[in-house]
């Protein structure tokens, strides 16, 4: 909460700034209000608490009121959280508040046709280091509310071995035996890999997980096959809608899909004074 609030405040201090000059313009003194934030469209809801936050560091006394749980789906017109307080902070806070809840919603959005996507089978929907600069926990968290799953945080926290990786050490058997000499034992390696060659010798080398980056069906099938249960099986790369379900009829065990924060379409949601 400490990362979210600090976040809040310097979106807040870019709108605001030296002062809103409308609402200081325009709405004189005190003036109690009431104002409603509504869906415009099919959403699953997720951050209504960021949104909650943003008011209350304008003014301490403005009172949120959720109306939806997280994760919860809400039609067009759907009243999600009402909020009372003065005026002006519930104008100046407008803005950021629903720029936060209106891309959260549409990650969870997103994420959730995706895990749809894919029922039934045993791959589960991951997202990926392709966030927001400064909104990486929130956009994670969103991930989580559409029934996804988050990869690492960042890199201090998981051993992801990629091409470049690749290269500079070496080969892949010489990456996998310097990351497995550094790290403790609770940790686990991954090696990304685009040939079923390069499959065979993270396999060999000991790798806990091993990447099937932008493989066609097939390949990902013959992969699957040779790993056979050795090692964790993600694919990645070129992942859609469309293409996510035959994804994961190939047998992988974890798809992960960048576009879950790189690209989602922030939700239709608006805020209305009574």
């Amino acid at each position: 909460m400490i990362m979210i609030d600090r976040l809040i405040e310097q979106a807040l201090l870019e709108d605001i700034h030296t002062g809103d000059i409308t609402t200081l313009a325009v709405v004189a003194g005190k003036r109690p209000a009431s104002a409603r934030l509504i869906a415009k469209e099919h959403l699953v809801v997720a951050g209504l608490f960021t949104a909650a936050r943003v008011f209350s560091a304008l003014a301490a006394e403005i009172r949120f009121n959720a109306l939806l749980d997280e994760g919860a789906s809400a039609a067009p017109g759907t009243v999600l959280a009402t909020v009372q307080g003065d005026a002006a902070p519930l104008l100046m806070g407008e803005r950021v508040a629903l720029n936060l809840l209106q891309r959260m919603c549409g990650i969870a959005t997103l994420t959730s046709s995706f895990v749809a996507a894919v029922a039934g089978t045993k791959a589960r929907i991951v997202d990926t280091r392709k966030t927001t600069p400064g909104l990486r926990q929130l956009e994670k968290y969103a991930v989580r509310i559409g029934g996804g799953i988050n990869h690492r945080t960042g890199l201090y926290d998981g051993v992801l071995i990629k091409e470049n990786h690749i290269t500079a050490a070496g080969g892949i058997t010489e990456a996998i035996r310097r990351a497995r000499a550094y790290i403790p034992h609770t940790l686990k390696i991954e090696v990304e890999t685009e040939t079923v060659l390069q499959v065979d010798e993270a396999l060999a080398a000991g790798a806990d997980i091993i990447m099937l980056d932008n493989m066609s069906l097939d390949e990902m099938r013959a992969a699957v096959a040779i790993i056979n249960g050795r090692a964790l099986v993600e694919a990645s790369g070129g992942v859609n809608l469309e293409r996510v379900r035959a994804i994961a009829e190939t047998g992988v065990d974890i798809i992960s899909v960048g576009a879950l924060t790189h690209s989602p379409r922030a939700m239709d949601i608006s805020m209305l004074m009574d």
